[in-house]
């Protein structure tokens, strides 16, 4: 077996060959266990609970009513608990470790804010009760509005959209609106290089025509370039500040000066409000619509964990074009204002984003998130955010390269590329590296102003401690690809799967389960 000085095996044989161990009987590895697909485990035969026959009637869906069975295993409750249990286990989650994904923000959801979540009057509450019912929730919302508007330095916010998406769509109708009252129709939205992926993509939505804006070398938005494209045709800039290089827009103000003056709007993408809470208002930067994660930057429950909640905070030349309904403290109550009354705020309003206000259990999450740190303890977090991430990019710049370390500190994320890996080894290498470690691999390949990029975002919520074992992991990840270590193309190793094909899997999906398909495409 041919050997690496420090005695690591070369290739991935003989990796396998080093960490072969007598196979079970089972397929389980001590406490790894070795689980079926629920299809391989159940009986359609069977059915765990015991159920009276259904009486025979007519469906009102007439020919579009199911006649087949639905093919359902029949499992007891026991085996349904440990079918998805030992699933669980083999996943991944902020509760095990780091969660390093560059601009998703995966950072810990306090346990407080799922307590006030579950109390009587927020959890069991519906959006048809009469609003004389539902006092203290409509206090909730009225009450983070306000912590939202001030945060941000803005005029209003609309709270109804539901996630980040969801947001930029409001902003832009809003900005439609706008440009529509006063009979300006323009027909472009201009995107840099460094913004968010949803953004030309909701640009599009709203059929709008999409032109890009280069960078610079250091990261930042061409300044001179934007403002050689602004003209009449030109309805709005969408900008990420902080972008997805990891840096701040230096020329903010002046960009948005510049678009305001050629009659146009600014839209700034928050996702990444988290790394400027308490330290920077965007309404002072001249931003004119902006959405916020709370589930980023206010700790409510991310992707799996929950639904998302966008609201959107909206400048004073766009408000009367916010969607409605909204929440309006009317003498000593709280008043949902409905399309009949908004006449005093939202005159000119381009109609409503959905049936319901908005995400009850995000709002409630936020607000305590809020609460429990004051003005003082979120100005905190952002500072802690951008130490976290400097403290990465420069225990880490002497063997990964940072494309933009030269452009001063960073704030929330650090960005990695694999330049300077030996010949044939990529960033795909490295995340697959990093799984065997322990750890969910980094957001790969984006921003695509980077080659092979590898953005890091270790939040504010992570100890020294933890972020030091992460570092010392991707530190010799970097390590081995560049000594070319051929073992790191094959892994994961100690996964419950090996690497996968993940461009066939992207090309040829296994959509439905059938017997043979059960094979899984391995390298």
């Amino acid at each position: 077996m041919t050997m690496l000085k420090e005695g690591r095996p070369t290739t991935p044989q003989a990796v396998e060959e080093e960490h072969m161990a007598p196979q079970t009987a089972t397929g389980n590895r001590a406490l790894m266990l070795e689980e079926k697909l629920i299809f391989e485990i159940g009986s359609t035969d069977t059915t765990g609970v015991d159920f009276a026959d259904a009486p025979k009637v007519t469906s009102r869906l007439g020919s579009l009513a199911r006649t087949d069975s639905i093919g359902l295993p029949g499992l007891s409750e026991q085996e349904t608990v440990r079918h998805y249990t030992r699933l669980s286990r083999q996943n991944y989650a902020i509760d095990l470790g780091l969660f390093p994904l560059g601009s998703c923000t995966m950072k810990h959801n306090p346990r407080l804010n799922e307590k006030v979540a579950r109390m009587p009057g927020f959890a069991d509450i519906h959006p048809l009760q009469p609003q004389s019912t539902v006092q203290g929730a409509l206090a909730v919302i009225h009450e983070l509005a306000r912590w939202l508007v001030t945060l941000t330095g803005m005029h209003s916010v609309a709270m109804s959209p539901k996630a980040g998406a969801h947001g930029e769509l409001c902003g832009l109708l809003a900005i439609r609106a706008a440009l529509e009252a006063r009979g300006d129709a323009r027909s472009v939205i201009l995107v840099p290089e460094s913004a968010h992926g949803t953004n030309p993509a909701t640009a599009a939505f709203c059929g709008y025509k999409v032109e890009d804006i280069p960078a610079t070398p250091d990261g930042r938005v061409d300044l001179e370039a934007l403002k050689a494209r602004l003209g009449p045709d030109v309805a709005a800039v969408m900008i990420t500040n902080p972008n997805t290089c990891g840096l701040f827009e230096r020329d903010m103000k002046t960009i948005s000066d510049a678009v305001h003056a050629a009659g146009a709007f600014v839209y700034c993408d928050g996702a990444n409000f988290n790394a400027i809470v308490g330290r920077v208002r965007p309404g002072d930067l001249g931003v004119d619509a902006m959405h916020i994660n709370l589930h980023k930057t206010f700790s409510t429950p991310h992707g799996g964990g929950g639904p998302g909640s966008g609201p959107v905070v909206l400048s004073e030349a766009l408000t009367p074009f916010a969607p409605l309904p909204f929440v309006e403290k009317q003498d000593d109550k709280f008043v949902l204002v409905e399309e009949e009354t908004a006449e005093d705020h939202h005159a000119q309003t381009f109609g409503r984003m959905v049936a319901f206000h908005g995400q009850m259990g995000m709002f409630t999450r936020a607000l305590t998130y809020i609460l429990s740190h004051g003005a003082d303890g979120l100005r905190q977090v952002a500072s802690d955010a951008v130490l976290n991430a400097n403290y990465i990019l420069r225990s880490l710049d002497d063997v990964l390269d940072a494309p933009f370390g030269g452009a001063g500190p960073c704030m929330h994320e650090a960005l990695f590329s694999d330049k300077g890996l030996a010949e044939g080894f990529t960033t795909l290498d490295i995340a697959k590296g990093l799984i065997d470690e322990g750890f969910h691999p980094m957001t790969m390949y984006f921003p695509l102003v980077v080659h092979g990029a590898m953005l890091v975002e270790p939040t504010e919520t992570e100890s020294k401690a933890a972020l030091d074992q992460f570092i010392m992991a991707l530190r010799s990840l970097a390590e081995r690809a560049k000594a070319g270590d051929e073992a790191l193309k094959g892994a994961p190793y100690h996964a419950p799967r090996r690497r996968l094909d993940e461009t066939l899997a992207a090309r040829k999906p296994v959509l439905t389960w059938s017997e043979p398909d059960l094979a899984v495409a391995t390298e």
